[in-house]
């Protein structure tokens, strides 16, 4: 595995992520994959080879294990883990995607044009939407897997024996697991982490949702203030100009202010009084 590839993706995946999204990443990679391939795998390494039937009956063994172990809890994981990362590689080539269509549009249309996307990677427009999508289809990923193990897996628990009466068996037939206890320990840790998973995705999507629709009525609000002004300041300029005269009487508008007189100064009263 090329580490500095997968490194890379990590990082792509937490540089377009939220708050949440970003505790998300660190919770899946963390708690369910490390633990995945660093403990899981081992515990379940010798699920088939020391599964054991008190007969010697040819096939026996084989085909009750394949009644109750009809999917291995690890192969099961591979594939939950992999739908549920699949999503966060979308919402990189979606950013990759444009990114790509505003460097063509530059280049067709010269440097100094307006680019196509002031932030490719801010969740607007199409991105908002993949991204949204990609919350809604992990969480749904997770609620699957958790009913498919509790279809298959009563109470996500492994009892130590099991009784089997499937031909070719001859009569009842006792067959036991091992280390049940070690495997519930591991399911249960794993299906408490999907269950985080799936509260914080859908954290995550509300928080888009609310956040968007704050935006939509701060923008609504605004676009009412700005014409309320402006109505205002149509109101006051034809106030200002236009009067109703009736008479002799002159009705202006109600923000008309009187006129204030010069008041006279003693050169000027002189002058008065001399003519």
């Amino acid at each position: 595995m090329n580490w500095s590839v997968f490194e890379g993706l990590l990082s792509g995946v937490n540089k377009y992520s939220t708050v949440f999204g970003r505790i998300w990443l660190s919770l899946v990679f963390i708690f369910r994959v490390m633990v995945y391939i660093v403990a899981a795998e081992r515990v379940w390494s010798d699920d088939h080879s020391d599964f054991d039937c008190n007969t010697r009956q040819p096939g026996c063994r084989n085909v009750c294990f394949d009644h109750f172990f009809p999917v291995s809890h690890i192969r099961l994981w591979a594939l939950q883990l992999i739908l549920v990362t699949c999503p966060s590689l979308l919402v990189i080539m979606h950013v990759a995607y444009r990114k790509a269509q505003d460097q063509k549009h530059r280049q067709a249309e010269g440097q100094g044009k307006l680019r196509l996307y002031a932030n490719p990677g801010k969740k607007r427009g199409g991105l908002w939407w993949t991204y949204l999508f990609s919350l809604i289809f992990k969480a749904t990923v997770d609620v699957v897997f958790l009913y498919i193990f509790y279809r298959f897996y009563k109470n996500y628990t492994l009892p130590s024996v099991v009784r089997c009466e499937i031909p070719p068996c001859p009569n009842i037939v006792d067959c036991y697991i091992s280390r049940p206890t070690e495997k519930n320990i591991f399911t249960f840790f794993m299906v408490i982490t999907a269950c985080v998973c799936i509260l914080l995705s859908l954290i995550e999507a509300c928080y888009l949702v609310g956040k968007r629709c704050r935006e939509k009525l701060s923008t609504r609000k605004g676009s009412k203030r700005d014409e309320r002004l402006l109505d205002k300041d149509c109101c006051y300029a034809h106030g200002e100009q236009s009067g109703l005269e009736m008479g002799r009487q002159i009705f202006h508008g109600t923000d008309y202010k009187l006129p204030i007189a010069a008041i006279p100064t003693s050169s000027q009263k002189g002058t008065d009084a001399v003519s």
